[in-house]
């Protein structure tokens, strides 16, 4: 259906954008700090690449499910 692919397509862009996020808060002061004490970025920086990732995923695969059984 159109709508499913249209919302895949809003959750792709929406999980590219928190992955984005998450690399750019990586690289802030506090995330550097975090990684010269603890030798990971912040948490913060953590959760928002791990949560990009998984809606990117699931909008991928809602928008390609969505144009394969549709055609």
């Amino acid at each position: 259906m159109q709508t499913d692919r249209i919302i895949g397509i809003s959750l792709l862009i929406v999980g590219v954008a928190l992955l984005l996020a998450g690399v750019n808060a990586s690289e802030s002061v506090s995330s550097e700090f975090s990684k010269l004490f603890q030798g990971v970025p912040s948490e913060k920086a953590i959760w928002l690449m791990i949560g990009g990732a998984l809606v990117a995923a699931i909008g991928l695969a809602k928008s390609l499910r969505g144009r394969t059984a549709h055609g």
